[in-house]
């Protein structure tokens, strides 16, 4: 009952606000936009696949918040297909760090296991701010469950980093980063495949909605 209760409670305060949903998105945006440049300057200079895998992680994300700020208030169908374009960048990004791991594994190089620690930390503590901000996304539709998700899988993806750089230290090896960056590729593609799925099944609803109500499903209902 009371778990009812909460989930009621925190999906009217995702659905109900869209001033309070813009203030979140924006500081998750930009808490995102900062990491990825931290990440992408930090995991270059410690030669790490796991951290610039990261960092395109915070890329994308930031790009998600960008996305869901155009179409915050905007009808189901709209939210649906916004929500379905970031699955599929996704999924694309997952792909997309599977070839960069290869090349680095290939290389061999020895990444610098202290500034993976470092910045595997600021990464968590980021993202965590920006999870609990969110908290209440986690029952909206496809398009708000997606940051959700987003977010969620980035915390994951930060403390596997932290995991990467020990296994660095104890094996000198560059395979626990190639390894932890391989699993971040292949969680961002189920992800991605995640929100698509939801996204199509909204669409299709506001479709089937549309088609009983004779009305275009990407036009506003004037009642």
């Amino acid at each position: 009952m009371s778990d009812d209760c909460c989930s009621n409670d925190a999906e009217r305060a995702a659905t109900g606000d869209p001033g309070r949903e813009r203030l979140v998105l924006w500081i998750a945006l930009v808490i995102n936009a900062g990491m990825f440049a931290v990440e992408l300057i930090a995991g270059g200079h410690a030669g790490s696949s796991s951290v610039q895998a990261d960092s395109v992680d915070f890329l994308a994300d930031a790009a998600n918040y960008a996305v869901s700020l155009a179409v915050v208030g905007a009808i189901a169908s709209r939210r649906a297909k916004a929500a379905a374009l970031k699955g599929v960048s996704m999924a694309m990004l997952g792909f997309g760090i599977l070839v960069v791991t290869i090349v680095r594994a290939i290389q061999g190089e020895l990444p610098r296991a202290e500034i993976m620690g470092v910045i595997g930390v600021a990464a968590v503590a980021a993202n965590l701010l920006v999870l609990w901000l969110l908290l209440a996304f986690r029952h909206g539709d496809a398009n708000r469950r997606s940051v959700w998700i987003c977010t969620r899988n980035d915390v994951a993806g930060n403390l596997a980093v932290l995991i990467a750089a020990s296994g660095v230290v104890a094996t000198r090896s560059v395979w626990p980063d190639a390894i932890v960056a391989f699993g971040m590729a292949i969680l961002a593609i189920q992800s991605g495949w995640q929100i698509t799925g939801a996204a199509r099944q909204e669409m299709e609803s506001a479709r089937r909605a549309a088609a009983f109500r004779g009305m275009d499903p990407d036009e506003p209902r004037l009642t």
